[in-house]
């Protein structure tokens, strides 16, 4: 049995279940729909809730996906995805170290995330159970690209759909 593997698939995936539900039901001290919505809507990512609701929901759909050991490669590219939106639209202006509030801590769950697609899920998942399991550089590689270019797709729908911006008022010369 690969014990890490397991614990690490259960700790990881378990953890960004609750952080999806923070964002979808305010479950775990979360802010819930609204007030995630809001956070995106301050990021750039318009609408703010469709965003809220599409992030919610893949860090609950990945994470439970991980913890079961299920379709796992495209587990790590939806949490890898939602990471990188995370470090682009939050955390890169302020530096590497999660004590100022950089990306360390996302770049080493994404470094985690690929680890176990390289790898696999291990024995005890519902990938070997079903005979699905898809393991090795070659998959840890797509769900890097895959979540890279769902984060790149986010960030661009959330430009692309912002409010028209409010006319700039201009004082008008005095005649002359």
């Amino acid at each position: 049995m690969k014990l890490m593997t397991l614990t690490a698939r259960l700790l990881i995936g378990g953890l960004f279940v609750g952080h999806g539900t923070q964002k979808l039901k305010g479950w775990f001290g979360g802010y819930g729909i609204d007030g995630t919505a809001g956070f995106m809507t301050s990021l750039g990512m318009h609408p703010g809730r469709r965003n809220a609701i599409a992030a919610g929901a893949t860090e609950t759909a990945g994470g439970a996906l991980l913890a079961l050991g299920l379709g796992t490669p495209l587990a790590a590219a939806a949490i890898t995805g939602t990471m990188l939106t995370a470090i682009r639209k939050v955390h890169l202006p302020n530096g590497v170290w999660n004590e100022g509030g950089g990306w360390e801590y996302h770049a080493t769950l994404i470094a985690a995330l690929l680890l176990i697609a390289e790898q696999g899920p291990g024995p005890v998942s519902l990938d070997a159970v079903l005979g699905i399991e898809r393991k090795g550089a070659g998959w840890a590689l797509a769900a890097l690209a895959l979540g890279a270019a769902a984060s790149a797709a986010s960030i661009e729908a959330g430009r692309r759909n912002a409010p028209p911006a409010e006319p700039v008022a201009t004082e008008a010369a005095p005649p002359s």
